[in-house]
């Protein structure tokens, strides 16, 4: 069995949780690629029996175009695209499906991206393995707050155990 991640990273804050939640996961499944949005294959296409999906929380939500050239003003890297457009560009995602976010926690802002993007891969014929989670970084920027990396860790192995049994390798 394999899963793919997918995530959206201005800051790098989501790609460290994107690769802790892989390390999470593989001591269960083979983790097929690790990819930021930019380079991932349209959503419909991923041949995996799990996709987990990150992205930054921006303007309480996913991000948007704007919001993108927001961070690369303030000095972040962003990618073209989004999280939102990947989804949204897709047909049907018959995949189960795990979400997360990075979240600023100082100060505790409403909104959380995962939720948004859990919406959307529904609407397009996911299945939500779990709740969308949140992870915490200080401030905007980063860095990830202590002890998240290692959640993130103890959440993908967690995913893995929430397939079905006949799906996991041994």
């Amino acid at each position: 069995m394999d899963a793919v991640i997918v995530y959206e990273s201005a800051w790098g804050n989501t790609k460290v949780i994107a690769e802790a939640v892989a390390d999470g996961l593989a001591a269960t499944l083979d983790v097929g690629m690790v990819l930021d949005v930019s380079f991932a294959p349209p959503a419909d296409t991923v041949t995996a029996d799990l996709l987990v999906v990150g992205a930054p929380t921006h303007a309480f939500g996913l991000s948007r175009p704007q919001t993108r050239r927001d961070a690369a003003n303030r000095g972040g890297h962003p990618g073209g695209t989004g999280v939102r457009e990947w989804i949204s560009a897709a047909g049907d995602v018959h995949l189960p499906v795990a979400v997360f976010d990075t979240h600023v926690r100082h100060p505790n802002l409403p909104g959380a991206a995962s939720k948004k993007a859990a919406k959307l891969l529904r609407s397009h014929g996911a299945s939500l393995l779990a709740k969308p989670e949140s992870f915490y970084v200080e401030g905007y920027e980063g860095p990830v707050l202590s002890g998240e990396i290692d959640r993130a860790t103890r959440w993908g192995a967690e995913l893995a155990q929430l397939l079905p049994e006949n799906s996991r390798g041994a």
